[in-house]
């Protein structure tokens, strides 16, 4: 993780040296401990449900098992569609405004939202507030960009690659606790739990982060940057591909991620034991990705970017088709943990190679539609996964995935082209 932690560094780092970096420099690591926290808990809380979504959404009153499965991926995929929507918005205020303002309001926003969830009365409402949860939410993001641009450029790239491990844990943990906390204090208790976490991070947030943060000189910095910067063009063919392929690769993960609990107990898994075996399957993806995280980004320093663009894309591709010739819920696992394995070089590289591709002055705008794309994905993912599902059936849910990650290959194949013309 360290190569690709290094990039997101250069990309973070103050243009103008001794101005807000310098003035932070005595806070970043208290910020950086409360940050991973915050990451954590806001991940762990939004994944969380993911092994026990259907059988909320079946508790509030859907019956068909078809209706289940769609209202499972519309509810799932609108907390990012919510966020994918905000994300340039929120990174604009951050420069006019501060870090930590926007670091709170996502705090206490998901806080109160995830409590909420709790108390949904029908799958309506609880579509409505998995969207507000979006609209109002991203800690992590928000935490990438204080870390980065507080942290000294020579400490950069290990303090995101400890705020990228605790994302990624919370994305392990996630699904882990979902599969257990509601059979101990049941499924509406489990997002007040959840909510409690968030609560806390809220707390640790607003007492605790620091922020020396000057809006007359940093905002004017900031505008003055982007208007002096060089008019070189970008390739905005080679950008395009770029934020697709970026988007394939959330949707290529969360496709059958909303149903996988269906999925699993056509496998023979009883009803006792389905939420907590959901759990551990779905938690295998993020597992494959923090082993080989930092690999990838070491391959892509060395052989290029793009390459490990296409051949990340085309294995991940192939191992989603075995997925639909299990016959055990192990079987499963084993294929979504190498799944998460070559998943795992996509987004550190596509990142560095957007970060390349427009002046420095503008590489906040461009991390933001990289964002929004990424949510996308988790927008279209569960919504696509739905839909083949009820209409051809589970099975088909893995070959459209992989057909579409084939095709996103040879995209990026022809942009790795287009780049050395």
């Amino acid at each position: 993780m360290s190569a690709t932690v290094s990039s997101s560094a250069r990309a973070f780092a103050p243009a103008e040296p001794g101005g807000y970096a310098e003035r932070n420099l005595r806070y970043w690591r208290r910020n950086l401990v409360v940050c991973v926290f915050g990451s954590f808990t806001t991940l762990v809380s939004l994944s969380m449900l993911l092994p026990f979504l259907p059988l909320y959404v079946r508790q509030l009153g859907v019956a068909s098992q078809p209706a289940v499965i769609q209202w499972s991926g519309i509810a799932f995929g609108a907390t990012f569609l919510g966020t994918a929507l905000t994300a340039p918005l929120w990174g604009r205020l951050a420069d006019r405004f501060g870090r930590k303002p926007m670091l709170v309001r996502a705090a206490i926003g998901m806080a109160v939202v995830m409590s909420l969830i709790g108390m949904a009365h029908n799958v309506y409402e609880l579509v409505a507030l998995r969207l507000v949860a979006g609209l109002v939410g991203g800690y992590a993001s928000a935490s990438a960009v204080m870390v980065g641009t507080q942290a000294p450029r020579e400490r950069a790239g290990w303090a995101l690659g400890m705020l990228s491990t605790g994302a990624l844990a919370g994305n392990l943990v996630g699904p882990l606790v979902g599969g257990v906390l509601p059979g101990w204090i049941g499924i509406r208790g489990t997002f007040f739990a959840g909510g409690a976490m968030i609560a806390l991070a809220a707390l640790l947030t607003i007492f605790v982060v620091k922020e020396a943060f000057h809006p007359a000189s940093d905002a004017k910095a900031h505008a003055r940057g982007a208007a002096a910067a060089n008019v070189r063009r970008p390739d905005y063919a080679v950008v395009a591909a770029l934020l697709v392929t970026a988007m394939m690769v959330l949707l290529a993960n969360m496709s059958i991620e909303p149903v996988i609990t269906v999925y699993i107990g056509s496998l023979g898994v009883g009803a006792a034991d389905l939420a907590r075996v959901a759990g551990v399957v779905m938690a295998c993806s993020a597992l494959g990705s923090m082993l080989t995280a930092a690999r990838l980004g070491a391959l892509a320093d060395r052989f290029g970017s793009w390459r490990v663009i296409v051949a990340c894309l085309v294995l991940t591709g192939l191992a989603m088709v075995p997925q639909a010739f299990v016959t055990h819920w192990w079987q499963l696992a084993a294929l979504r943990m190498l799944m998460g394995m070559t998943l795992a070089g996509l987004l550190p590289s596509i990142g560095k190679l957007a970060r390349q591709s427009v002046d420095e002055s503008r590489t906040g705008s461009m991390l933001g539609y990289l964002q929004s794309a990424q949510f996308s994905g988790q927008v279209a993912g569960p919504v696509i996964g739905g839909v083949i599902g009820v209409h051809f059936g589970l099975h088909a849910v893995f070959f459209a995935t992989g057909a579409l990650l084939a095709a996103c290959g040879g995209l990026a194949h022809w942009a790795q082209r287009r780049v050395r013309a």
